[in-house]
């Protein structure tokens, strides 16, 4: 029944849509309106028995237009609104129709040009002081969307209430909403443009419910205090070719967990103190998390992100996530992110058909759809998805400090047919399989990372031969700083899970991986790939007895230290976890109690050590200046190599034997006589080996061979690989090794 003639600039059909929520543009209807010289403010409030405006000039009671629509003329500019209810209950509150905009021109800008390379600080959920009051302002992108509210438990998940204001072409919808806090659940509901309502999460929000639940939560990330100055100032150094990287990736959630409180996973505060102070322990100098960009389901691991601005809130808040950063920074470690920008889930809370279209992925399932992995794929060439993504990698680097990206699946990303049988892919423009816009893309990515953030390393998990991945892109490169050395990976798993009877005939496999090593930056890696699905742990891969099993990872591990290239690791394999990971557990900390597994931990962290004190085993990871064969026998399963740093470096000389045999007496040609100190020996008794060595070192005789102008004599143990250093000091003390 309507009370109040309306004004006259408040059509019939304006009445209708605002009344249905579903009015396009509400801004220019509620609120204060000026209509003849006379100002009225017009307000909708469903369920009220009785709305009055609160002004200086004293209490204004509105009246009822039509269904839950108010208006009343008002002298007063400034006012509040007091809802009164069915019940006598009343509430208080500022109109958000009563504020301007939030975002400014230069925003709009660069929003509609899709170029906004801080994305996060225009879009999603900011607390702030808006015109004098504290609330929250909310911005989504919905450019086909008819009407989008923003809804929550402040508004009964009511889409009605607060439509939100559409900015101009650049279809991104905002809202300041005085009142809300940290904390506060919201969703956008939109409706699309065939008039469906939906119920999306915010693909921009900084924090989530724990899953199952789907809603955002506002997260107040401004204002942490870091720490880790001095790091930040040298991070370049650490991150750079020449330095020693060795990674310790980590699935946060199985770690370890406490079992007398249900098992749950450690926090990001507990991690902290504790994974940093165990990494730091074992001497690697970067940690690298799986994926921590908000998930709905545990068993992706991360892999299938759908809030890639939110850290998972299974660990704690976003200032908790800063804590472990900044833990880790204080305590000389890089910290580094798996990011997905390959695919994401078809969860209908996420970004699918956000606004009804195919607006973040193609529409097109031979484009748009991973098959393997039942997700969609980003639309690389539109200028927005890719802005989206860009910011994102700008978004982790900036505000949480972190010193690198690995992206996941990027083979997916570069082919068009990847995974995919003929006819069922689209070629691009010039007939080929190559993803052009996906290759853009992530040079761009790359290029905005390194400029912005300088001193962070960006990583390729890329298992094809496609070129230039780490070149920077004004040489033609993908502008990576490092790949994944799959390959090589790939080639040495299989020869170690051989019985060493038969490695003979498949000597090239440990070799062959030097003939490209340099053709890339690479990085070596022994992911949590190579430990799940049936592939079982790394110690069960090794053949032989038990004893047999951990000599061969042993060795398998000295090759990997010494072998030109960056190291990772994922956690449970440096202490030989004898079972599969498994994410619902935590990692058998039972096992690295036991003595083998005890000399197995101990061994990667004196590899750690010396890799990172001997700049021979660094200095030139990534280019031929540092490597030279020494021999290689097949019929032995020997191989036996140098490692050189700068001019005034010792170098080093590896010495690998990947049969049981002990081979006595054994010549190897080094660069030069004089004393070689056994720098490490994996059948050292500390390790869980037999002891059988060099006594602390050899001194070489200055007799050529193997084109090397002096000679070692050594102790070769079976299933071992031994490393001396050239002593600068002939007559220094030979000193105490590992052997």
């Amino acid at each position: 029944m309507t009370d109040q003639k309306a004004p006259s600039f408040l059509t019939q059909d304006d009445i209708a849509l605002l009344n249905t929520g579903r009015h396009p543009d509400p801004f220019s209807r509620l609120g204060l309106h000026d209509d003849g010289g006379t100002t009225w403010l017009i307000a909708l409030s469903p369920d009220t028995a009785e709305l009055t405006a609160l002004t200086g000039d004293g209490d204004v009671k509105l009246s009822r237009i039509a269904g839950d629509l108010f208006a009343a003329p008002l002298a007063s500019g400034d006012y509040r609104l007091r809802a009164t209810y069915g019940d006598g209950q009343s509430q208080d509150y500022d109109d958000p129709y009563r504020f301007a905009p939030v975002l400014g021109e230069t925003d709009r800008y660069l929003l509609g040009e899709g170029t906004h390379r801080q994305l996060w600080r225009a879009l999603g959920a900011h607390v702030m002081e808006h015109q004098g009051a504290q609330g929250t302002h909310f911005a989504v992108w919905a450019p086909n969307a008819q009407r989008v509210s923003l809804v929550g438990d402040f508004n009964r998940w009511d889409g009605r209430r607060h439509p939100m204001r559409r900015l101009g072409a650049a279809g991104v919808w905002e809202i300041f909403m005085p009142g809300l806090h940290d904390g506060t659940l919201y969703k956008y509901e939109i409706i699309d443009a065939d008039g469906h309502p939906l119920q999306k999460a915010d693909p921009v929000g900084f924090g989530a419910q724990h899953p199952p639940e789907k809603a955002s939560v506002v997260r107040d990330i401004s204002g942490y205090g870091w720490h880790d100055g001095d790091w930040m100032a040298t991070r370049a150094d650490h991150n750079a070719r020449s330095a020693p990287v060795s990674i310790y990736e980590v699935h946060l959630g199985s770690w370890r967990r406490k079992w007398d409180q249900g098992g749950r996973p450690l926090s990001y505060k507990e991690l902290a103190h504790d994974l940093v102070n165990y990494v730091r322990d074992m001497g690697f100098t970067h940690i690298e998390l799986l994926p921590v960009s908000e998930f709905p389901f545990d068993g992706s691991w991360g892999y299938q992100p759908v809030g890639l601005y939110a850290p998972t809130v299974r660990f704690g808040p976003p200032h908790e996530f800063r804590d472990l950063v900044d833990a880790a920074h204080r305590a000389g470690l890089g910290v580094l992110l798996d990011w997905v920008p390959g695919h994401f889930p078809t969860d209908a809370h996420g970004l699918a058909r956000f606004d009804g279209t195919a607006l973040y992925e193609h529409a097109d399932p031979k484009e748009g759809f991973h098959q393997d992995w039942n997700t969609l794929i980003y639309n690389y060439g539109r200028t927005e998805v890719q802005n989206f993504l860009i910011a994102n990698a700008l978004y982790w680097l900036e505000e949480y400090h972190i010193d690198g990206l690995r992206v996941d699946a990027v083979a997916s990303m570069l082919y068009r047919d990847y995974s995919r049988s003929e006819g069922q892919w689209v070629p691009n423009r010039d007939g080929g399989r190559e993803n052009y816009e996906a290759i853009a893309f992530l040079q761009n990515m790359n290029i905005a990372a390194y400029a912005e953030t300088p001193g962070i390393m960006t990583v390729a998990e890329e298992s094809t031969s496609f070129p230039k991945v780490s070149a920077p892109v004004d040489a033609g490169g993908l502008g990576f700083g490092y790949k994944w050395n799959m390959g090589w990976m790939n080639d040495t798993l299989r020869y170690m899970q051989r019985d060493p009877v038969y490695r003979k005939h498949h000597h090239n496999q440990m070799t062959f991986g030097l003939i490209y090593a340099f053709s890339e930056n690479f990085i070596l890696p022994i992911s949590h790939d190579e430990v799940v699905h049936g592939k079982g742990s790394m110690l069960r891969k090794m053949p032989g007895s038990e004893w047999d099993q951990f000599a061969n990872l042993r060795a398998y591990y000295g090759f990997m230290w010494a072998h030109p290239g960056k190291k990772l690791l994922f956690m449970g394999c440096e202490f030989a976890q004898p079972e599969e990971w498994n994410h619902n557990g935590e990692l058998n900390w039972h096992a690295a109690d036991q003595p083998l597994h005890k000399g197995m931990q101990r061994l990667v962290r004196d590899l750690n050590t010396l890799y990172r004190g001997e700049p021979a085993l660094h200095l030139h990871d990534c280019d031929g200046a540092g490597f030279q064969w020494i021999a290689t026998n097949a019929d032995e399963s020997t191989f036996s190599f140098i490692r050189r740093g700068g001019p005034d470096d010792a170098p080093v000389v590896v010495v690998c034997n990947f049969t049981p045999v002990e081979r006595p007496a054994f010549r190897v040609g080094v660069p030069q006589a004089g004393f070689w100190r056994e720098a490490l020996n994996t059948d050292a008794e500390i390790y869980g080996g037999a002891g059988r060595g060099n006594l602390g070192g050899v001194a070489a005789t200055p007799d050529s061979h193997d084109g090397q102008p002096a000679r070692l004599e050594i102790t070769l143990p079976p299933l071992s690989v031994v490393i001396f250093v050239a002593n600068t000091d002939a007559d220094a003390t030979q000193g105490e090794s590992h052997a």
